[in-house]
């Protein structure tokens, strides 16, 4: 009884009634932490990017008390903190996402018709896009995408179900059996670390963090072939073999104004790298050329801003200008932006020289900073040495944003991470269940009218579309980009071999080096979370365990059944409407 009176006056979750598993597994005596020091929730979810706000939402709406902590002071993951724009596939529009995912889009396009003074022809677009970036049917900046998460979040917040701690990462597990129990957080505003308990952990870290600190059996890097079967798996294993990092920024271009920024420290390294890997790459990295990820063959890229309002810049190759562009003035009235608003998150500042993950500190924080000078490099030649149409070099007026990414030396909060610890899980996803070539050879090929799907699986939680697209990687290989088919999200790829009560919820599930390519994106990211909550809230309103929901047919039914009546989609059968 003391325990459920500190739970009352705890002020975390007012009158919200938790439940019977978390108060047995509160009573452990590896679960007593010292009074006032503690949170208590059903579901704590660790990392605040569009897996973790997906399952903190998913969690809330189907009964659970949540805390969600993010290690910055930004929601969002890579469509804020990292300032990387969706990639999404062909048909995001109409189906292929979650209710919930569609809603995310709905409320960014709102977020501009409500408070930026659009055009009318740009007002009226259904699909408004802002930035009108290639690469994307929504690019947007960074800030309205974590505006619109808290919108998202604002009413489980006010009615006491969710709780969001900032600037809070976790610094250590307490476990018991197959059982987490507890993990440590810090907050740069606390004295002291506190202790976050719940009945189930979703870790929706970047690099997933939870899994090392809670002992939770997992990989790392490439997996040999002999263990996957993969095509293009290497002969051994390569822990250390990790796709490319970036540190992405924001800049526009005043024409005739000269913001060159001071030259950085490491800029003659960079400018006269030539990345080492196989097959070779197509030169120097900072070039307007690279390596094209489908056969690697050398091809040329422009940079060219738009000369003026109206009217786009014209080249045969990518324009890189356009590439990620985050605002188009041409969608605002005139004056309110003296120019664009690009995103640099290209080939030229893909970080490969070296892991930040399972390695040491100091080892760490020399890749990080090292991956900051080659954003940096990429931007001061960008500035002073880049060809010019004219025959010029340079472009001065480049302007770096650091109010559009929240920092003050104008890169992202956080790298662009394309890649993290995955868990040993009850079943895992390979290349050979996703790609065209293997899809097209298999017995069991299966299609949504003239589409080819990917492996179907029995326990899905929903479905995703990527081509399988790795960037350069560590391990010194070139691209690894595949042609892929539709597929779905085994809920087995969110179960851990042993762990109970720990669920992966954004690209540390049940996939390899190599699949994962196809798992890291904006979309599925987002559904892989929102299955993770829905199935801890699930668990704790039905009294049984994630794992048991996978492995019990009328349990699994009932859980998908669940997870439709909620808007996600479980298989491609919508691509069998198209003509």
């Amino acid at each position: 009884m003391k325990r459920r009176q500190f739970l009352s006056e705890c002020g975390l979750v007012g009158s919200a009634v938790l439940s019977p598993v978390l108060l047995q597994a509160m009573e452990s005596p590896a679960c007593r932490p010292e009074l006032g020091r503690e949170l208590i929730c059903d579901v704590a979810v660790i990392g605040g990017g569009l897996g973790g706000c997906a399952a903190a939402l998913a969690a809330c709406r189907n009964g659970a008390t949540v805390v969600l902590t993010e290690p910055t002071d930004w929601l969002g993951g890579q469509v804020s903190q990292q300032a990387v724009p969706p990639d999404e596939h062909a048909w995001i529009e109409s189906f292929g996402r979650t209710a919930s995912y569609a809603r995310f889009r709905d409320q960014v396009r709102e977020y501009y018709r409500r408070n930026y003074p659009l055009t009318e022809q740009a007002r009226a677009k259904p699909n408004l896009n802002p930035g009108n970036g290639s690469v994307s049917r929504l690019c947007h900046e960074p800030a309205v995408a974590v505006a619109v998460l808290q919108e998202l979040l604002a009413a489980e917040i006010s009615r006491g179900r969710l709780r969001v701690l900032l600037n809070t990462e976790p610094a250590h597990c307490d476990t018991e059996g197959d059982r987490v129990c507890a993990v440590s957080c810090r907050n740069r505003d606390w004295d002291s670390p506190r202790l976050l308990q719940a009945a189930y952990f979703v870790d929706a870290s970047e690099e997933g963090d939870l899994l090392k600190l809670s002992g939770t059996e997992y990989v790392l890097g490439a997996e040999s072939r002999r263990v996957t079967h993969e095509e293009h798996a290497p002969d051994e294993a390569q822990p250390g073999n990790i796709q490319a990092l970036t540190w992405c920024f924001v800049v526009d271009h005043l024409a005739g104004e000269d913001h060159t920024i001071d030259k950085p420290t490491m800029y003659e390294f960079w400018k006269n790298h030539e990345p080492a890997l196989t097959p070779p790459w197509s030169g120097k990295l900072l070039d307007l050329a690279y390596s094209s990820p489908r056969d690697l063959q050398r091809r040329e890229l422009a940079f060219l801003p738009s000369p003026a309002v109206g009217q786009p810049a014209k080249t045969s190759a990518l324009n890189l200008w356009l590439y990620r562009r985050l605002i188009d003035r041409d969608n605002f009235q005139p004056g309110v932006y003296a120019s664009d608003l690009t995103v640099v998150n290209w080939p030229q500042n893909d970080y490969m020289l070296g892991n930040i993950t399972d390695v040491s500190a100091e080892e760490r924080s020399r890749h990080l900073e090292q991956a900051r000078q080659l954003s940096l490099s990429v931007l001061y030649w960008l500035q002073t040495e880049a060809p010019r149409p004219d025959g010029g070099q340079g472009w001065k007026g480049l302007r770096l944003r650091p109010d559009i990414v929240g920092t003050r030396d104008g890169l992202a909060k956080y790298p662009y991470i394309r890649e993290s610890r995955r868990i040993k899980a009850e079943f895992t996803v390979t290349e050979q269940d996703l790609t065209t070539s293997a899809r097209q050879a298999a017995p069991d090929a299966n299609h949504a009218g003239r589409h080819l799907l990917a492996r179907q699986f029995p326990d899905s939680v929903g479905i995703g579309y990527y081509h399988l697209d790795l960037h350069p990687s560590t391990g010194g290989n070139n691209y690894i980009d595949t042609a892929s088919v539709p597929f779905q999200i085994p809920l087995g790829a969110l179960i851990p071999q042993r762990m109970e009560n720990l669920i992966p919820g954004c690209k540390n599930i049940g996939t390899t080096h190599l699949s994962n390519g196809c798992y890291r994106l904006h979309p599925v990211e987002w559904s892989i979370g929102e299955a993770a909550g829905s199935l801890c809230a699930q668990a704790l309103q039905t009294r049984t365990t994630p794992r048991a929901i996978r492995n019990t047919p009328r349990q699994l039914a009932e859980f998908q059944k669940l997870l439709q009546g909620q808007g996600v989609e479980l298989d491609w059968s919508a691509l069998g409407t198209i003509t």
